[in-house]
Order: C-alpha cells, then structure tokens, then sequence
C-alpha cells in the first residue's frame, strides 16, 4: 500500500505530517476491514488551482477545501491478491486546512488528516449526497480519525 503526495505548492509546513497521512491511509483499510494492495496520490495545491479544477470538473466556480477523483468509480473492488488498485488523486488546499483548523479550534493535522480520510472515503466510493449516506460517511471518518486532536 502506497500513498503518494505531491507538493504543488512552495509551502512546506505540512511535510511534517506526511508520515501521519501514510499511516493513517493505512489505518482505514484496518478499520474498514478491507484487503488489497492499494494506492493513491495525494495532491497539495493553493486556493488558486483548487478553484479551477472545481470550476472545470464540478462547474462549481469557488475555492473549497478537498476535491477527489476516485479510478474506481461505482465498481466494486475486485481484485487478486497481487493486483495494485490505484484509488485515484486527492487534492488539498493546504491554505484551507490552515483557516479551517483554526476556524473548528482544532490542530492542523487534525483538519489535515480529516480532510486526507474526507477524501480517502469519496474515492472508495463513499459519498454525503442525500442524508443517509452523509451519516454513513460520517460515522465512517470518525472510526477512522478516533481522538486525534
């Protein structure tokens, strides 16, 4: 299992908690009781660039936090014991995660790991659309994040 991350950005002060996001990429297909031989890339990207890939994936013209695209989309995971499923790219504002952990009163990496396992969750095909399935994802994040302050 591997989890690629990808600076985009000049900002490095989020580099010390790349160790934290493998081990937690890690942590959910524990908790999810999944098996196989996983990948994913982590993006990390400025306001700037985030706005444009939802603008031109999502045609949603604004800044948000997270944005995923998962390889697999609607299929169920199948696949054999040596196979590399590659899960698809995570994108990160990395300014957001900033002004969020400081808007929810909570540390960096929290809202780092929160926002990294937000989107974990979309490109393993979970989703928040409709209320039932946003509280299935929802109690799915918190499984996973525990008491991380």
């Amino acid at each position: 299992m591997k989890c690629y991350i990808r600076n985009e950005t000049k900002d490095t002060s989020l580099k010390e908690y790349y160790p934290l996001i493998r081990s937690y990429f890690k942590k959910a297909f524990k908790v999810l009781d999944m098996q196989g031989n996983y990948e994913i890339t982590l993006i990390l990207t400025d306001p700037e660039n985030i706005q444009k890939i939802n603008r031109e994936y999502r045609h949603i013209d604004k800044v948000t936090d997270v944005i995923s695209f998962a390889e697999i989309d609607g299929e169920d995971f199948d696949y054999h014991d040596d196979d590399v499923i590659y899960l698809g790219d995570i994108f990160i504002n990395i300014e957001r995660v900033k002004l969020q952990a400081e808007e929810y009163k909570h540390s960096i990496k929290r809202e780092f790991v929160f926002l990294f396992i937000h989107g974990l969750l979309h490109c393993l095909g979970y989703d928040h659309m409709v209320k039932e399935d946003e509280i299935v994802m929802i109690e799915k994040q918190k499984m996973i994040i525990g008491e991380l302050e």
